[in-house]
């Protein structure tokens, strides 16, 4: 059943096997890093920087298109829009892009394009937790200057160990989903920088502080009463957004773990009997509904179908698992 799943895998966009060469089947590295190389001309990634505009942007704007109106009752749409440049980076870096396909990038959006919270400039951040965090792990991949944002971060986490970006609401409890973006984030940046940033100690007590938090919960229980924190924690979808779920979380942890050195924390083991049990006996994972929103194209099969991307992660998250033999 594995090798019939990863020859299933292995049949895919480029975005997914080079993913695929690496951490399931164990393939050099110029193996995998010849088939990522082709993210860039084939598939779902050439086809979303084919839409970038000439000022760097996608869809003309930073967070939210550039015709995106919440206010307005003659623009309303169903969900979220997903195609401006921060969710346009946040996927083509998920798939694998070598940040020098992107040439000036940078310095086009630094030049360019602004929040639309009081039009502040894109790599100085701005106040949500979860956009800085994306803008964290973006920017260092480009190569911008986004030490201010690290340093935000840090500056905004909350007493309990995660954060939350209704703090500006004078929310002082954490949120899993904002939580989750944030050590992402971080992670991210640490693996790019290497950990050689001035602030790398603060920066990784800070990611250990927030896995943490989520490990306190058992990634899935709120802490006051033990009740499931929401039925999105265990619903997997792709794309999966800003949204928790145990399947992020626990491949985040795998991630994690793999740069730290460390073995899995038994304290997941719930949530990896959520990923488990989501598993069909085929080996696959299914597609979830997804939050409406508008997308430049699909990047994945409709609700209920077999997912490429949700059994790459579910497959190699039960493998770290697994092997480590955790009780």
């Amino acid at each position: 059943m594995d090798d019939t799943v990863v020859a299933w895998l292995l049949d895919s966009d480029p975005a997914i096997r080079w993913q695929v060469e690496r951490d399931l089947v164990g393939a050099p590295a110029s193996t995998w890093e010849a088939t990522r190389v082709r993210v860039a001309t084939e598939g779902i990634g050439a086809a979303l920087l084919a839409h970038q505009d000439p000022d760097g942007q996608w869809a003309g704007g930073a967070y939210f298109p550039g015709d995106f109106d919440p206010g307005s009752p003659e623009a309303e749409e169903p969900g979220q829009p997903y195609t401006a440049t921060t969710w346009s980076l946040n996927a083509l870096r998920d798939w694998g892009l070598d940040a020098a396909v992107l040439t000036d990038t940078a310095a086009r959006l630094a030049a360019n394009s602004r929040w639309e919270y009081e039009q502040l400039p894109y790599w100085s951040g701005e106040v949500d937790c979860c956009i800085n965090a994306f803008t964290l792990a973006n920017g260092t991949w480009l190569g911008a200057d986004v030490d201010g944002i690290a340093d935000w971060l840090l500056e905004h986490q909350q007493a309990d160990g995660g954060w939350n970006c209704e703090w500006v609401e004078g929310s002082t409890v954490s949120s899993f989903h904002s939580t989750l973006n944030v050590l992402d984030g971080l992670l991210q940046h640490e693996q790019l920088t290497s950990g050689r940033h001035p602030r790398a100690a603060e920066l990784r007590d800070a990611r250990h502080r927030g896995a943490e938090y989520l490990l306190e919960r058992r990634l899935l229980h709120r802490k006051s009463d033990g009740a499931l924190v929401g039925p999105w924690a265990t619903r997997f979808a792709y794309p999966q957004r800003w949204i928790y779920t145990v399947l992020r979380a626990t491949d985040h942890l795998r991630a994690a773990s793999l740069l730290d050195g460390t073995a899995p924390d038994p304290r997941a083991a719930e949530a990896i009997a959520v990923v488990r049990g989501a598993r069909l006996p085929d080996g696959t994972w299914t597609q979830g509904d997804r939050p409406p929103g508008r997308q430049w194209f699909e990047v994945d099969v409709p609700a209920g179908a077999p997912s490429r991307w949700l059994t790459l992660f579910g497959t190699r998250v039960l493998r770290w698992w697994d092997a480590a033999g955790v009780a």
